[in-house]
């Protein structure tokens, strides 16, 4: 299709970001279309098995320089791949002022101030409290070792329906039984059932002003090939009142930067201060004999542990190290997680980084792989990711189905390196006491540093200089045109980021809905959580 269409608002991408806007706006009386860049899929579509054409169809891998980040690329974004964690950001990270000097987060926004947008999300996804029956193997015996350590450590909430979930631990393709609660379950239903239209496989390029009288922006956008992401079909262009933009934190930026031109110019912070969230995993390599006599466990008879791959992905978490009255960039949390087998190679098995993810010692911890744990630190990094200049088209290059290069570059600080070195210490201190197990941290030789939690790349505050939209959102100097993913948070948070991004997005609707109402439509706001 190559003519232009109209509509009220229209929204680039469908994860949380996108999804939530989407469904108020719709309720509230508006003509909405949702551009989805990869496929829509549902419960019987997701496999469980890892070849490709299974999980790549929805999981893309993005190498920058100095980093690989991994996120969603299907409609419900990544919130169908993510592992369900749900937990509010602590109340110092909104103060937090990183190496700039000054707060960071828009001044209107506290903790106690975003609390009822997380009640929200909390009521429309729902969240749910794992008892420790229902925690898995790994996140028990994370928890023991923090008990013997002199550590607190608690069963995470997840976005989740325990009673539906069978525990098959392959959240990241997906889920197959429903019962991970990605937007697939609620707000983008919600929205399509208020008339919003769901588009997938089309992948918006450019954003410039619109030429009807009336409407504000013209969102020019690309079809792709369903069986090779790489392929155009089609194109062609939307004009809209009020564009939101939700395309993800690694995408939205460089959305922006090819648009620049056509918007007469974008806030100079669009494409910088991008936050890995802190990301550092290491994996413990777990001795059956110091389970058994240290811990006391036993998962079956003669069996100490050897349950890595059981499970769900995410079970338990330690929050002593949060603790607001410790310095900046020293505060982290560490979570029991698991990661699926492909990411193997990552795990250093020699302290000589030129050879640490191969070779006979690799295959030889690698046999061992059952008695691994893996730990998540979430830590205070120093938002030093910067895109280079946009790829002709699309948000980075695609060189196969998932695998994608991004401009992204990222150099870690000192601030950052310091806060990894203390969340690796704390796992060591926990994990390796009397000869439990031994840590390795991932190898950055292979990829760099790893992160799904990708943030900032947009974000929010009060400095023109340093911050590319305003406390409500909108990006600076350009009205009806919002930012509502990660690249919106303005830090890493020290937890999963998720619930955030969503509470955030739902605190945006308002400001959403009075600038589209301002620009002719008949919209109003207040619609329920849906259900």
């Amino acid at each position: 299709m190559s003519a232009t269409e109209r509509t009220d608002v229209l929204v680039i991408g469908s994860g949380f970001g996108g999804a939530i806007p989407a469904y108020h706006l719709a309720a509230g009386g508006a003509e909405v279309v949702i551009l989805e860049r990869g496929p829509h899929l549902t419960a019987p579509d997701f496999t469980h098995d890892l070849r490709l054409g299974s999980y790549t169809r929805i999981v893309d891998l993005v190498q920058g320089d100095g980093i690989t980040v991994v996120a969603g690329n299907c409609v419900g974004g990544s919130s169908v791949v993510y592992f369900a964690a749900s937990l509010r950001a602590p109340g110092f990270v909104f103060d937090r002022r990183g190496s700039l000097g000054h707060r960071l987060w828009p001044s209107t926004l506290t903790r106690a101030a975003l609390d009822p947008w997380y009640d929200r999300v909390e009521e429309a996804l729902p969240v749910a409290e794992q008892s420790w029956d229902q925690v898995p193997y790994p996140g028990g015996l994370f928890a023991a070792a923090c008990a013997r350590a002199g550590r607190t450590c608690n069963p995470v909430p997840v976005a989740v329906d325990l009673a539906r979930c069978t525990n098959c631990n392959w959240m990241l393709n997906g889920c197959h039984f429903d019962a991970k609660r990605s937007m697939l379950l609620n707000y983008l239903p919600a929205a399509t059932a208020h008339g919003a239209e769901i588009r997938p496989l089309h992948e918006a390029q450019t954003i410039a002003p619109a030429t009807t009288p009336g409407y504000r922006y013209r969102v020019s956008y690309t079809q792709l090939d369903a069986g090779d992401y790489r392929l155009p079909v089609g194109v062609g262009a939307i004009e809209a009142k009020t564009v939101v933009l939700a395309a993800g934190a690694l995408a939205t930026p460089v959305l922006l930067q090819r648009s620049a031109p056509l918007l007469g110019g974008v806030p100079q912070a669009v494409g910088r201060y991008f936050s890995g969230n802190g990301d550092r995993v290491s994996i413990a390599d777990v001795d059956e004999g110091k389970v058994r006599d240290l811990l006391g466990l036993e998962r079956a008879p003669g069996i100490p542990y050897q349950g890595f791959p059981i499970g769900k992905p995410i079970g338990s978490m330690s929050y002593d190290r949060l603790d607001p009255a410790t310095a900046e960039f020293t505060r982290f949390s560490l979570q029991q997680i698991y990661f699926p087998g492909i990411t193997d190679l990552l795990a250093q098995a020699t302290d000589t980084p030129a050879t640490s993810w191969f070779g006979v010692r690799k295959k030889e911890m690698r046999a061992r792989w059952p008695s691994w744990l893996s730990v998540l630190a979430m830590t205070e990094d120093d938002n030093e990711g910067v895109f280079g200049p946009p790829p002709p088209t699309g948000s980075s290059t695609r060189v196969a189905t998932s695998l994608c290069l991004s401009t992204l570059s990222y150099r870690p600080t000192a601030n950052t390196l310091r806060g990894w070195a203390a969340a690796d210490a704390e796992a060591r201190a926990v994990l390796e006491r009397d000869g439990l197990a031994r840590v390795r941290p991932w190898s950055e030789n292979p990829a760099g540093s790893v992160s799904a939690h990708p943030l900032a790349s947009c974000r929010m505050g009060d400095d023109p200089a340093t911050s590319a939209l305003d406390e409500r959102g909108e990006l600076r100097g350009h009205p009806g045109l919002f930012v509502t993913d990660g690249s919106a948070v303005p830090t890493s948070l020290c937890v999963n980021p998720s619930l955030t991004i969503a509470a955030l997005a739902e605190r945006a609707c308002p400001g959403i809905v009075e600038s589209t109402a301002e620009a002719g439509v008949r919209v109003r706001y207040g619609a329920p959580a849906p259900r």
